[in-house]
């Protein structure tokens, strides 16, 4: 261990330490280190940890995965007896209602 005392404190109180001058953080450095690209020391108590927390935080994306680009979200209504009976097949039911409609088009020629 460092010796130094763990505290918690809430976002408030950090705020309060930090404008009294008792933040030991240099904030500046920080981010002078973000923008020039240098990384945090490793955690000498933990290091497998400090890489685990990189690696994670490396793949993670916002939002959404990204589609196949072959679909197009739209809206639409259906009756409720239909749509009732799709989602009772369980996960997947928008797809088995996108291939029924495939097979619908097979035997009719559209226009």
């Amino acid at each position: 261990m460092t010796g130094l005392k763990m505290t918690t404190m809430t976002l408030k109180e950090m705020r309060a330490a930090r404008e009294r001058g008792e933040s030991k953080t240099d904030l500046e450095l920080l981010h002078q280190n973000k923008l020039t690209g240098i990384e945090p020391e490793d955690d000498v108590d933990s290091p497998d940890a400090t890489l685990a927390i990189r690696e994670v935080s490396a793949k993670r994306r916002a939002g959404r995965p990204a589609g196949s680009g072959k679909k197009e979200q739209v809206a639409i209504r259906l009756d409720k007896d239909v749509l009732e009976a799709f989602r009772a097949t369980g996960r997947g039911w928008q797809t088995r209602m996108n291939d029924a409609l495939k097979a619908w088009l097979k035997e009719h020629v559209p226009g």
